[in-house]
């Protein structure tokens, strides 16, 4: 995978080995950035899991990030820490809709774990329900690129 500096002359480029760890643990909101039928950008924040070098987020069938990518799947994302030292990663991927149950659900799953801690509570069940009648979709991203910045020997 290439990596860049998005910020060259402050802090460093992550290593892929960073970039993997950061985007695996990190529960920060992924920014997703898509181009609606108008041809105008669209920014949704949205929760995701990474795993063997894919972001995977899931949403409903007929959200408006769904018809974006519908009509045109190339993606941008971010994924970046606000307090100090800021670090993230951004890029490009190109987008595919999953909208097989049987795909979705572990995909699914495993972002309820990572970001609710549990499939008991309340918003996994809602949302688990959603990809179990068909009314949800998983995005899967696959990053052309990663651009990245660790800036904790700059403070």
């Amino acid at each position: 995978m290439k990596i860049t500096h998005a910020s060259p002359g402050i802090g460093s480029a992550l290593s892929e080995s960073q970039v993997n760890e950061f985007l695996a643990n990190s529960k920060l909101n992924l920014l997703l950035g898509t181009i609606d039928g108008k041809s105008e950008p669209n920014v949704h924040p949205v929760w995701y899991f990474y795993e063997n070098g894919k972001l995977y987020v899931e949403t409903g069938k007929t959200a408006k990030k769904t018809q974006n990518i519908r009509n045109k799947n190339t993606v941008y994302f971010c994924i970046d820490d606000e307090k100090i030292p800021y670090k993230g990663v951004r890029g490009k991927a190109s987008a595919t809709i999953i909208e097989e149950i049987s795909k979705m659900l572990p995909i699914a799953e495993k972002i309820m774990v990572k970001y609710t801690g549990d499939l008991e509570n309340s918003v996994a069940k809602f949302l688990l329900d959603g990809v179990k009648n068909g009314s949800s979709v998983i995005l899967e991203l696959e990053p052309r690129y990663f651009a990245t910045w660790d800036h904790s020997d700059a403070f």
